[in-house]
């Protein structure tokens, strides 16, 4: 029954306490659950019964009784034969003598660490005999992520140590997106570690805002990696020559001279990399691996530019897409916040955001757990007419860092230009109220049209 002892000296009787100790010990699992994996348990049913506690702890922020464990296979689990198992596995579990559990306790992270590093190996065995010399670099990775599995960064100070840096007005040392209106109310832009994120439907002009985001930084002597999944390399480079020359893409080939001359003013600034990667096959820890390459050739980074978040794939799998998603962006914050740079990104709109006039954070396509992470969420919106005339409605409809709720009706925001800007502002409830009184004002008026119409007198 017990299988292969993958934590060597522990082994068989040490999983069984460990389960009980995750039933039992409500604090105990608060403290690990994150951590610990169905995967890491050598026996199948082991695996099953860990793989319940996760989910159960997950929706009820408690580890499940034994009674609601017998219940939940009752319900869940097909088969009789596996069933029979699991419930002499939950009466062994059950059995466990408690005296040895602070040394069950005390050993479990290191139970986990050895799991996953026994898991990085295999990767680095696997690259090691595929001769895969690109992937190198992500040997140590997978080793330094194992030995920290568990561990929480020392981040205690005093509230009152440093004053004098805190007390500084650029402490946060933003960097700016270079569209004035939303500087202003995010403080002079994000900083270091922060990350922010635009929301759209399709077409709508995401890569446009990011691009202009990249560029204003770049022209301002910061170092900017943008990595792009879905255009062409040559379409991202003929943006940013449209926001140095104002001459738009379709024209920048005939005009050829005068885009050479007017480009060469802007030499010598900061950085502007651009990096074209496979949609669908990254994941965020390569993505990682290259701002820290790209930082060991010592090019300091800034700001990296994600177009767009939801070409990533997560790091491991999940037994729902939704909460992969949601890592997928947790991620992306950890390695901002790691390699101390601003992150930029888009996530795609899902169908309701097509037809709003404004697009609420709730529109956000996959999964909501997105929008929980990122410090800024700023939408765009536009309708028919809009695209015609070259306008946006913008709304910063989250931020840990100014107010929210502002809305932007009718910005500049011009595709072909990359001409953004926004100028009056007013907050989302104010938009609903006038448009409320442009309704009825509205409604009042054809009413008067219709009474003029049956009292004019006929013929």
């Amino acid at each position: 029954m017990s299988g292969k002892n993958n934590f060597g000296y522990l082994g068989y009787n040490f999983q069984i306490k460990l389960l009980n100790q995750l039933i039992l010990d409500k604090n105990f699992t608060n403290s690990i659950v994150e951590v610990i994996e169905a995967r890491y348990f050598d026996n199948q049913y082991f695996k099953l019964v860990m793989q319940m506690i996760k989910e159960y702890h997950e929706k009820y922020n408690v580890p499940p009784s034994f009674d609601a464990l017998d219940q939940i296979t009752r319900i869940e689990v097909s088969s009789e034969m596996a069933r029979t198992n699991i419930f002499d596995m939950l009466k062994d579990i059950k059995d466990c003598p408690y005296e040895d559990h602070l040394w069950v306790q005390e050993k479990s992270l290191k139970f986990c660490k050895q799991q996953e590093l026994q898991k990085a190996i295999t990767k680095v065995n696997k690259i090691l005999d595929d001769g895969d010399f690109e992937a190198y670099d992500r040997c140590e990775e997978y080793i330094r992520e194992a030995i920290q599995v568990g561990e929480i960064d020392e981040s205690t100070i005093d509230a009152f140590s440093s004053l004098e840096e805190v007390l500084k007005d650029d402490f946060r040392e933003p960097v700016p997106t270079g569209i004035v209106g939303i500087d202003n109310l995010l403080d002079g832009g994000l900083a270091k570690g922060e990350i922010g994120v635009f929301l759209a439907p399709t077409g709508v002009g995401k890569s446009t805002i990011l691009t202009k985001v990249a560029n204003s930084a770049y022209n301002l002597g910061f170092n900017v990696l943008q990595i792009f999944f879905e255009d062409n390399p040559k379409i991202i480079q003929r943006k940013h020559l449209t926001c140095w020359t104002g001459i738009s893409s379709k024209e920048q080939a005939a005009r050829k001279t005068e885009v050479l001359e007017k480009i060469s003013q802007y030499q010598g600034r900061g950085k502007l990399l651009l990096e074209k990667l496979p949609s669908d096959t990254m994941t965020m820890a390569q993505i990682k691996n290259r701002v820290r390459k790209l930082m060991a050739e010592d090019v300091k980074i800034d700001l990296v530019v994600l177009d767009y978040i939801d070409c990533l794939l997560p790091d491991r799998a999940f037994s729902d897409e939704w909460k992969g998603e949601g890592s997928v962006m947790r991620q992306f914050e950890a390695m901002c916040s790691e390699l101390n740079v601003v992150g930029w990104t888009a996530a795609q709109g899902n169908r309701t955001s097509i037809s709003s006039d404004v697009v609420t954070t709730d529109m956000m396509g996959g999964s909501i757990k997105k929008a929980q992470v990122g410090h800024v969420i700023i939408s765009i919106a536009k309708s028919l007419q809009q695209k015609e005339l070259g306008l946006a409605t913008i709304a910063i409809t989250k931020s840990r860092i100014g107010k929210d709720g502002i809305v932007f009706e009718n910005c500049k925001f011009d595709n072909e230009f990359l001409e953004i800007s926004t100028e009056q502002s007013q907050t989302l409830l104010d938009l609903e109220h006038n448009r409320e009184e442009r309704n009825a004002l509205r409604v009042r008026a054809a009413m008067q049209r219709r009474n003029q119409t049956i009292n004019q007198p006929n013929g």
